[in-house]
This record gives C-alpha cells, sequence and structure tokens, in this order.
C-alpha cells in the first residue's frame, strides 16, 4: 500500500478559503435576519478590530498564547516520554494503559475545581487543566502509532548493528511524527476551548477573560473582536503544524 499524500497546496488553500467564504456568508445572513445589536455583521465587527487590539486586547491574546505554548510543550514532552515508555517495557504498558482506559471517559473539566483547590487561581491551574485534558489523547495516538511498527524494521537495523538512539531516530521517530502532528492538531482546539473556559476564572488577563468581560458590559464589538482574535490564534497554530508536517515528514508531501 503506497503512503497516504497531502493533498496539493493550491487545495488545500480552497479548502480554507471556501470554509473562511461560507462562515463569513452564514454570519452575515444571521447579522441580516436577526438585525439586532447582539449579532453585528462581521464587516462591523473587522472594522472594530483595531480599537480593540489598541484598547488592551494585545496583552490578553500574548498571555493567552503564552499559556497554550506552554501546556502543549508539556503535554507533548511527557506524552512522547510515557509512550515509549510503554512501548519499552511492557509492564509500563500494562499499568498505564489500564489506568489511561479506566480515566479517559472522565471528563477532566470537571477536576477544575480540584486543580484550583491544589494550585490555586494563577498559571498553573491553566497550564495543568490544559496538560490534564489532551496527554491522554496524545499518548493513545502515540502509543498506537509505535503500535504499528512492523517487527520487521527492528530485525533490519539490529541486524545493521543499530544501538538505541539509532532505532529511535530511523524507526520510532519516523513512525511517530505523522500520528503525533495529527493529534496536535486536535490538541489544539481542545486546548483553546480549555484555556476560554479556565481563563474566566481568578485572572485579569486571558481572551476568555476579555471576551466573558466585554459581554458582561454588553459590548458585543469587543466580544467579537475577542472571538475572532481567538479563532484567528488558533488558526495560526494549526497552520504551523501544516509546516511542521511539510519540514518533517517529507514523504507525505504531495508529488
Amino acid at each position: 500500500m503506497k503512503p497516504q499524500k497531502s493533498p496539493p497546496s493550491w487545495v488545500r488553500l480552497g479548502h480554507i478559503l471556501l470554509g473562511a467564504f461560507l462562515l463569513h456568508l452564514i454570519w452575515a445572513l444571521l447579522a441580516v435576519v436577526l438585525h439586532q445589536p447582539l449579532l453585528p455583521a462581521p464587516w462591523a465587527v473587522y472594522a472594530h478590530t483595531t480599537e480593540a487590539w489598541t484598547g488592551g486586547m494585545a496583552q490578553h491574546l500574548v498571555a493567552s498564547l503564552l499559556r497554550i505554548v506552554v501546556g502543549l510543550s508539556l503535554a507533548l514532552f511527557v506524552a512522547l516520554l510515557v509512550a515509549l515508555l510503554m512501548h519499552r517495557y511492557r509492564f509500563v504498558g500494562s499499568i498505564v494503559g489500564a489506568f489511561i482506559y479506566f480515566s479517559y471517559p472522565i471528563p477532566k473539566l470537571a477536576l477544575l475545581p480540584v486543580v484550583m483547590l491544589l494550585a490555586g487561581l494563577g498559571e498553573v491551574t491553566k497550564i495543568v487543566m490544559i496538560l490534564l485534558i489532551i496527554l491522554f489523547q496524545l499518548v493513545v495516538s502515540l502509543r498506537d502509532a509505535l503500535g504499528a511498527i512492523p517487527k520487521d524494521n527492528y530485525v533490519v537495523m539490529h541486524t545493521l548493528g543499530a544501538g538505541p538512539l539509532s532505532i529511535l531516530r530511523h524507526v520510532l521517530l519516523p513512525a511517530l511524527l505523522p500520528d503525533l502532528l495529527s493529534a496536535l492538531r486536535v490538541a489544539i482546539g481542545t486546548a483553546v476551548s480549555v484555556l476560554f473556559v479556565t481563563e474566566t476564572y481568578g485572572t485579569s488577563q486571558g481572551m476568555g477573560y476579555y471576551i466573558v468581560h466585554a459581554w458582561m458590559r454588553f459590548n458585543y464589538l469587543d466580544m467579537y473582536a475577542g472571538i475572532v482574535f481567538l479563532g484567528v490564534m488558533g488558526f495560526l497554530l494549526f497552520v504551523l503544524t501544516d509546516v511542521l508536517e511539510y519540514l518533517l515528514v517529507p514523504w507525505k508531501r504531495p508529488i
């Protein structure tokens, strides 16, 4: 079976533009039909973005971005370490697998009050919540990717005299990268959603705080401008993942 190739760049760009067009079309139609201040038209929101940005949104966006980057980085590091240990040592795989099977269905957001009680209302709580919610899905994806490696690959590497580092570089990491990046795409959307919820408690910085504060002040232009910037931030992180896939997984590039 040939490895699945990614669609050409122009096709992916076309999908992005079509999705953006449909989203704005639905938004504009709803704004015209409802004709209420609580749902301003897209052009009114975009005209207000400069004022919102200079009015202090920038610091909120930077605070949210830093939390997401730190949370994702920690989750990736821990997930990669755990998945490799599960793959290398069978008893670790059995123990961690049983723990994940039991705890995965538990809604992690329900643990927010517990984390807040233990870690306080500061930055640690927000990062820990991101870590908790996306860690398991990353571990499962990486574990399955490692388990799908044909055993013949190890036989060939051992025959050539390869050590653990060579096997990690030439067998494990190439097998992990595609699934890791796919899981990272899902994790980005989840992390942004989780961060929004956690930033509505015990903080005065972050896009979650900014959007909810604007909503409580009935400043709908500020609220929607915050939603737009938060969405753009998530989209750019998504695009960054595509760039990493292009650079690190060349065998998936379109011909």
